[in-house]
């Protein structure tokens, strides 16, 4: 019996080129990924049995175009598996996860299709081909190494057993996650429980807790734009310490959805992949071809900063520990004290609190800045599509053009939270640009681009209103988007942010330092009621505090990233993983008020897919990057400078993978980059 497939999830024809994706159901995705996953595996076949000579267009270029029907159902499907999820899309992300892997590992463990590659790499000097092609080529060659390629009958086969299984556990992790996150709420009620909350954290706790089926009271649940506002505003430290312990122990509750035997079979079988493929452990084989290039590199990086951000963090402790005897109490300070006095201390100390910048903060407003800031730099507008439809009724469609007037991309905002969607705040695409011509005949592709985050849904008719973080948030989200709109390559595998994971981050992080430039502030932060700009003493404030808690928020990140690559380099070496984690925090001196921002059991980057195992490091390694390149725009003494914003257009958003990012960085900048001017922007110097 033939299963019905829905032409809807493979020929997109909505506006703009997009999905329709009313028409979509849940329960269309398994026979259209059946049909894709068929469709894609006889394309290969057919490239791989060809029996005329390999040559870069019969062979490379087939393989760029092979596929399309399976991206296009997986770029539709691992959205709504991200964004609005059910235990339907969850039981079949739990099947579709392996039988991914079975499939690209099929792909790379075939032996004639390798031949025609590797062909053509010996031969890659003799075949006149251009330099963008000439890396994809040697992209490609290597990723077929990496995957098993050499690796005899035996290997392959064990090689792809642990792939799948993998894939199974990643899925398996990110769902428990959720499900902690989801099921977790502590309602409260009006009067003392309240105390130290401002009106805008209130009313969205307000909206939660209705949405959940209790009108009249307010829900503190575990999504970071909740959770880290509660903890900085709520007087009632035991309400403080239940939330902030129910928020770490995400994975970590026992029971169906504990994470920890995940974590021990995930080390286990990384370790096994990496050794199989000749390589001394899973972080060598994942930094083999990133900037950072070794283990080695990284520890010297994370190691220097580790020692200054501790000692940094120590001082900030003493300051906060004041403030706790001035209030009366005799208490060390704990972990769910830490963002409370930090506030606290902030207020004082620069008079002003992230209660009174959130008015002119709300999320339009932030929007606004962000698209400004694009079109200054790089000279494109974003047209906001209110008759277009998105993946979710809370998602916003935009067009994105050029200052020709030619639409360029399509941008996708989804910006709340919701019990349906997972946390933290990411880009993904719905397809990515190319040049070529495709079997149908079109001219290329254009980017269809999604931001998703986790901002509180404000109650109807008042605003969203955001936190200093929650609006670099936005913008460093955004500067991934721009990485994969303005992308400008022939060839699909080379676009947008198919680069190496220490250099990803670079597009992002350099984006948020435009949040903060004067101009920007001055002309976008206005009261959301009144329309008036931001108070100058209140914006000097925000800028004299950019480094405040700068050791606080060192440490935890930097934990995170030692902890990573400590699971990663065979420290582990068989060890009862939460005794590890703690051994590992331990022998590094993790102070006693504070907690890794990511602990193992809930470390989504780390082991929900392996994204950024081994590989939590490459944020900072970026922070360098950003630093440095934003130095050179202070350095000109116009932070919208043309000539740099051109070079860092064509070098940097636009170039993808088409060349090694040290040669991209150089171009852009004329050196590679120091680390000064990261240790001087967190107040480390």
């Amino acid at each position: 019996m033939t299963t019905h497939v829905n032409e809807a999830l493979f020929t997109w024809t909505g506006p703009l080129g997009l999905p329709d994706f009313k028409a979509i159901a849940d329960g269309d995705f398994a026979p259209a990924f059946d049909t894709a996953l068929a469709a894609h595996a006889a394309e290969i076949e057919a490239i791989a049995s060809r029996e005329d000579a390999p040559t870069f267009d019969n062979t490379i270029v087939a393989m760029e175009l092979a596929g399309e029907e399976l991206s296009r159902v997986s770029a539709i499907f691992w959205n709504r598996a991200g964004t609005d999820t059910n235990d339907a899309i969850q039981a079949l992300e739990r099947e579709i996860a392996p039988k991914m892997s079975r499939h690209y590992s099929k792909i790379a463990m075939n032996k004639p299709l390798f031949a025609r590659i590797d062909e053509l790499y010996v031969r890659r000097a003799e075949l006149g081909l251009s330099a963008e092609a000439g890396r994809l080529l040697e992209k490609l060659w290597k990723s077929f190494v990496k995957a098993g390629a050499r690796l005899d009958d035996a290997g392959q086969a064990r090689l792809a057993e642990i792939g799948e299984r993998l894939a199974g556990l990643g899925a398996q992790f990110g769902q428990n996650v959720l499900a902690d996150e989801r099921d977790w709420m502590m309602l409260i009620d009006e009067g003392e429980e309240l105390e130290g909350l401002p009106d805008y954290l209130r009313d969205a706790m307000a909206a939660i807790a209705a949405d959940r089926g209790h009108e009249g009271r307010f829900a503190v649940t575990l999504s970071r734009s909740i959770i880290e506002p509660f903890l900085s505003l709520s007087s009632r430290r035991d309400l403080r310490e239940k939330a902030f312990n129910a928020w770490i122990a995400r994975g970590d509750n026992g029971g169906d959805t504990d994470n920890w035997a995940i974590i021990s079979e995930v080390v286990k079988l990384r370790d096994e992949k990496a050794k199989l493929l000749g390589y001394g452990s899973y972080a060598a084989f994942k930094l083999d071809d990133t900037m950072a290039k070794t283990p080695e590199a990284v520890s010297d990086l994370l190691g220097g900063v580790w020692k200054r951000a501790i000692a940094k963090a120590d001082e900030e402790r003493e300051a906060l520990s004041r403030l706790v005897a001035e209030d009366g109490a005799n208490h060390p300070v704990a972990a769910w004290d830490w963002r409370y006095y930090a506030d606290k201390l902030k207020a004082r100390k620069f008079d002003f609190s992230d209660s009174e910048l959130k008015p002119y903060l709300s999320l339009d407003r932030v929007m606004d800045a962000c698209f400004d800031v694009a079109g200054r730099l790089f000279g494109i507008s974003l047209e906001e599509r209110a008759d277009l439809s998105g993946p979710h009724p809370d998602a916003r469609v935009f067009e994105v053009k050029d200052t020709s007037g030619e639409r360029i991309a399509i941008f996708i905002a989804d910006y709340f939270a919701r019990p349906s969607k997972r946390s933290g705040a990411w880009m993904s695409g719905l397809q990515g640009q190319h040049k070529l011509e495709t079997p149908d005949g079109r001219a290329g592709q254009k980017p269809i681009i999604l931001n998703v985050m986790n901002f509180s849904k404000p109650a109807k008719g008042r605003p969203a209103l955001l936190s200093l973080d929650d609006a670099r948030t936005l913008f460093h989200e955004f500067g991934h988007a721009l990485h994969g709109m303005l992308s400008n390559v022939t060839y699909p595998s080379l676009a947008g942010t198919s680069v190496s994971r220490d250099f990803v981050e670079l597009p992002s992080q350099l984006y948020e330092h435009w949040l903060t430039v004067p101009e920007i502030l001055s002309t976008h932060a206005r009261h959301h009621a009144t329309g008036e700009a931001m108070p100058r003493d209140l914006l000097d404030k925000v800028l004299s505090a950019r480094t405040f808690n700068s050791g606080f928020a060192t440490t935890e990140f930097t934990a995170s990233a030692l902890v990573d690559m400590a699971w990663h380099t065979g420290e582990a070496d068989g060890a009862e993983p939460a005794a590890f984690e703690a051994a590992k925090l331990a022998e590094l001196g993790m102070p006693d008020a504070m907690v890794m921002r990511h602990r193992s059991p809930h470390f989504l980057h780390v082991f929900s897919g392996e994204g950024y195992s081994a590989g939590y490091y490459s944020y900072m390694w970026s922070e360098v990057l950003d630093a440095d390149a934003f130095a050179a725009f202070e350095e000109t003494g116009d932070p919208f400078n043309a000539e740099m914003a051109d070079r860092l257009k064509s070098n940097i958003y636009s170039a993808g993978n088409s060349r090694d990012p040290a040669e991209l960085y150089t171009a852009f900048r004329g050196r590679m980059p120091t680390v000064e001017p990261m240790l001087a922007k967190k107040g480390l110097a």
